[in-house]
C-alpha cells in the first residue's frame, strides 16, 4: 500500500490535486498529513473525504477490515493535521464523532459520494470510526 499511496501524493501534486483512476477519479481527495503515535514521524495519506458545512468528513474504513487503520490511532494520539486539498494546504483538528446518530448521518454522506463505503461496512462487525476535520 506505501507504494500505491506515493504514486497517489505524485500525481495529486503534479495535477493540483486532482487524480485519476480507481478509486479516486472524480472523488473529492485530501493528503491528510498527521503524526505517528508512536514513532512522533510525520506521514502523508491520500483519503476521500465529503464535507458538512465547513467540515471535512474521512471515514477510518481500512477497506472494511475488522481493524482500524494505524492512522486512526495516530489522530486520536495527535489530533492536529494539514491537509492538502487542491494546491491549498492548511492546518486543522480532527474530532472522532462519537455521536452515533451524527456518525450515522457522516458516513451516509460518505457513502453517496463513494458507494463503495457501503460495501466496507458490510464486510466488518466494527464501526467505522468517521472524523470531522476543522480549520
Amino acid at each position: 500500500m506505501p507504494d500505491f499511496n506515493q504514486q497517489v501524493i505524485d500525481e495529486f501534486h503534479a495535477n493540483g490535486g486532482k487524480v485519476g483512476g480507481e478509486p479516486f477519479e472524480g472523488k473529492n481527495l485530501v493528503l491528510l498529513t498527521h503524526t505517528g503515535a508512536k514513532s512522533g514521524k510525520r506521514r502523508v495519506l491520500p483519503l476521500v473525504y465529503t464535507t458538512d458545512g465547513s467540515r471535512y468528513v474521512i471515514v477510518a474504513s481500512k477497506g472494511g477490515s475488522d481493524t482500524n487503520p494505524d492512522w486512526y490511532h495516530n489522530l486520536r494520539a495527535n489530533p492536529r493535521v494539514t491537509l492538502e486539498i487542491g494546491t491549498e494546504t492548511f492546518e486543522a483538528t480532527a474530532t472522532e464523532i462519537t455521536d452515533r446518530a451524527e456518525r450515522d448521518r457522516l458516513y451516509a454522506g460518505m457513502v453517496a459520494h463513494q458507494p463503495a463505503f457501503a460495501d466496507y461496512e458490510k464486510k466488518t462487525t466494527r464501526l467505522i470510526p468517521v472524523f470531522v476535520l476543522e480549520r
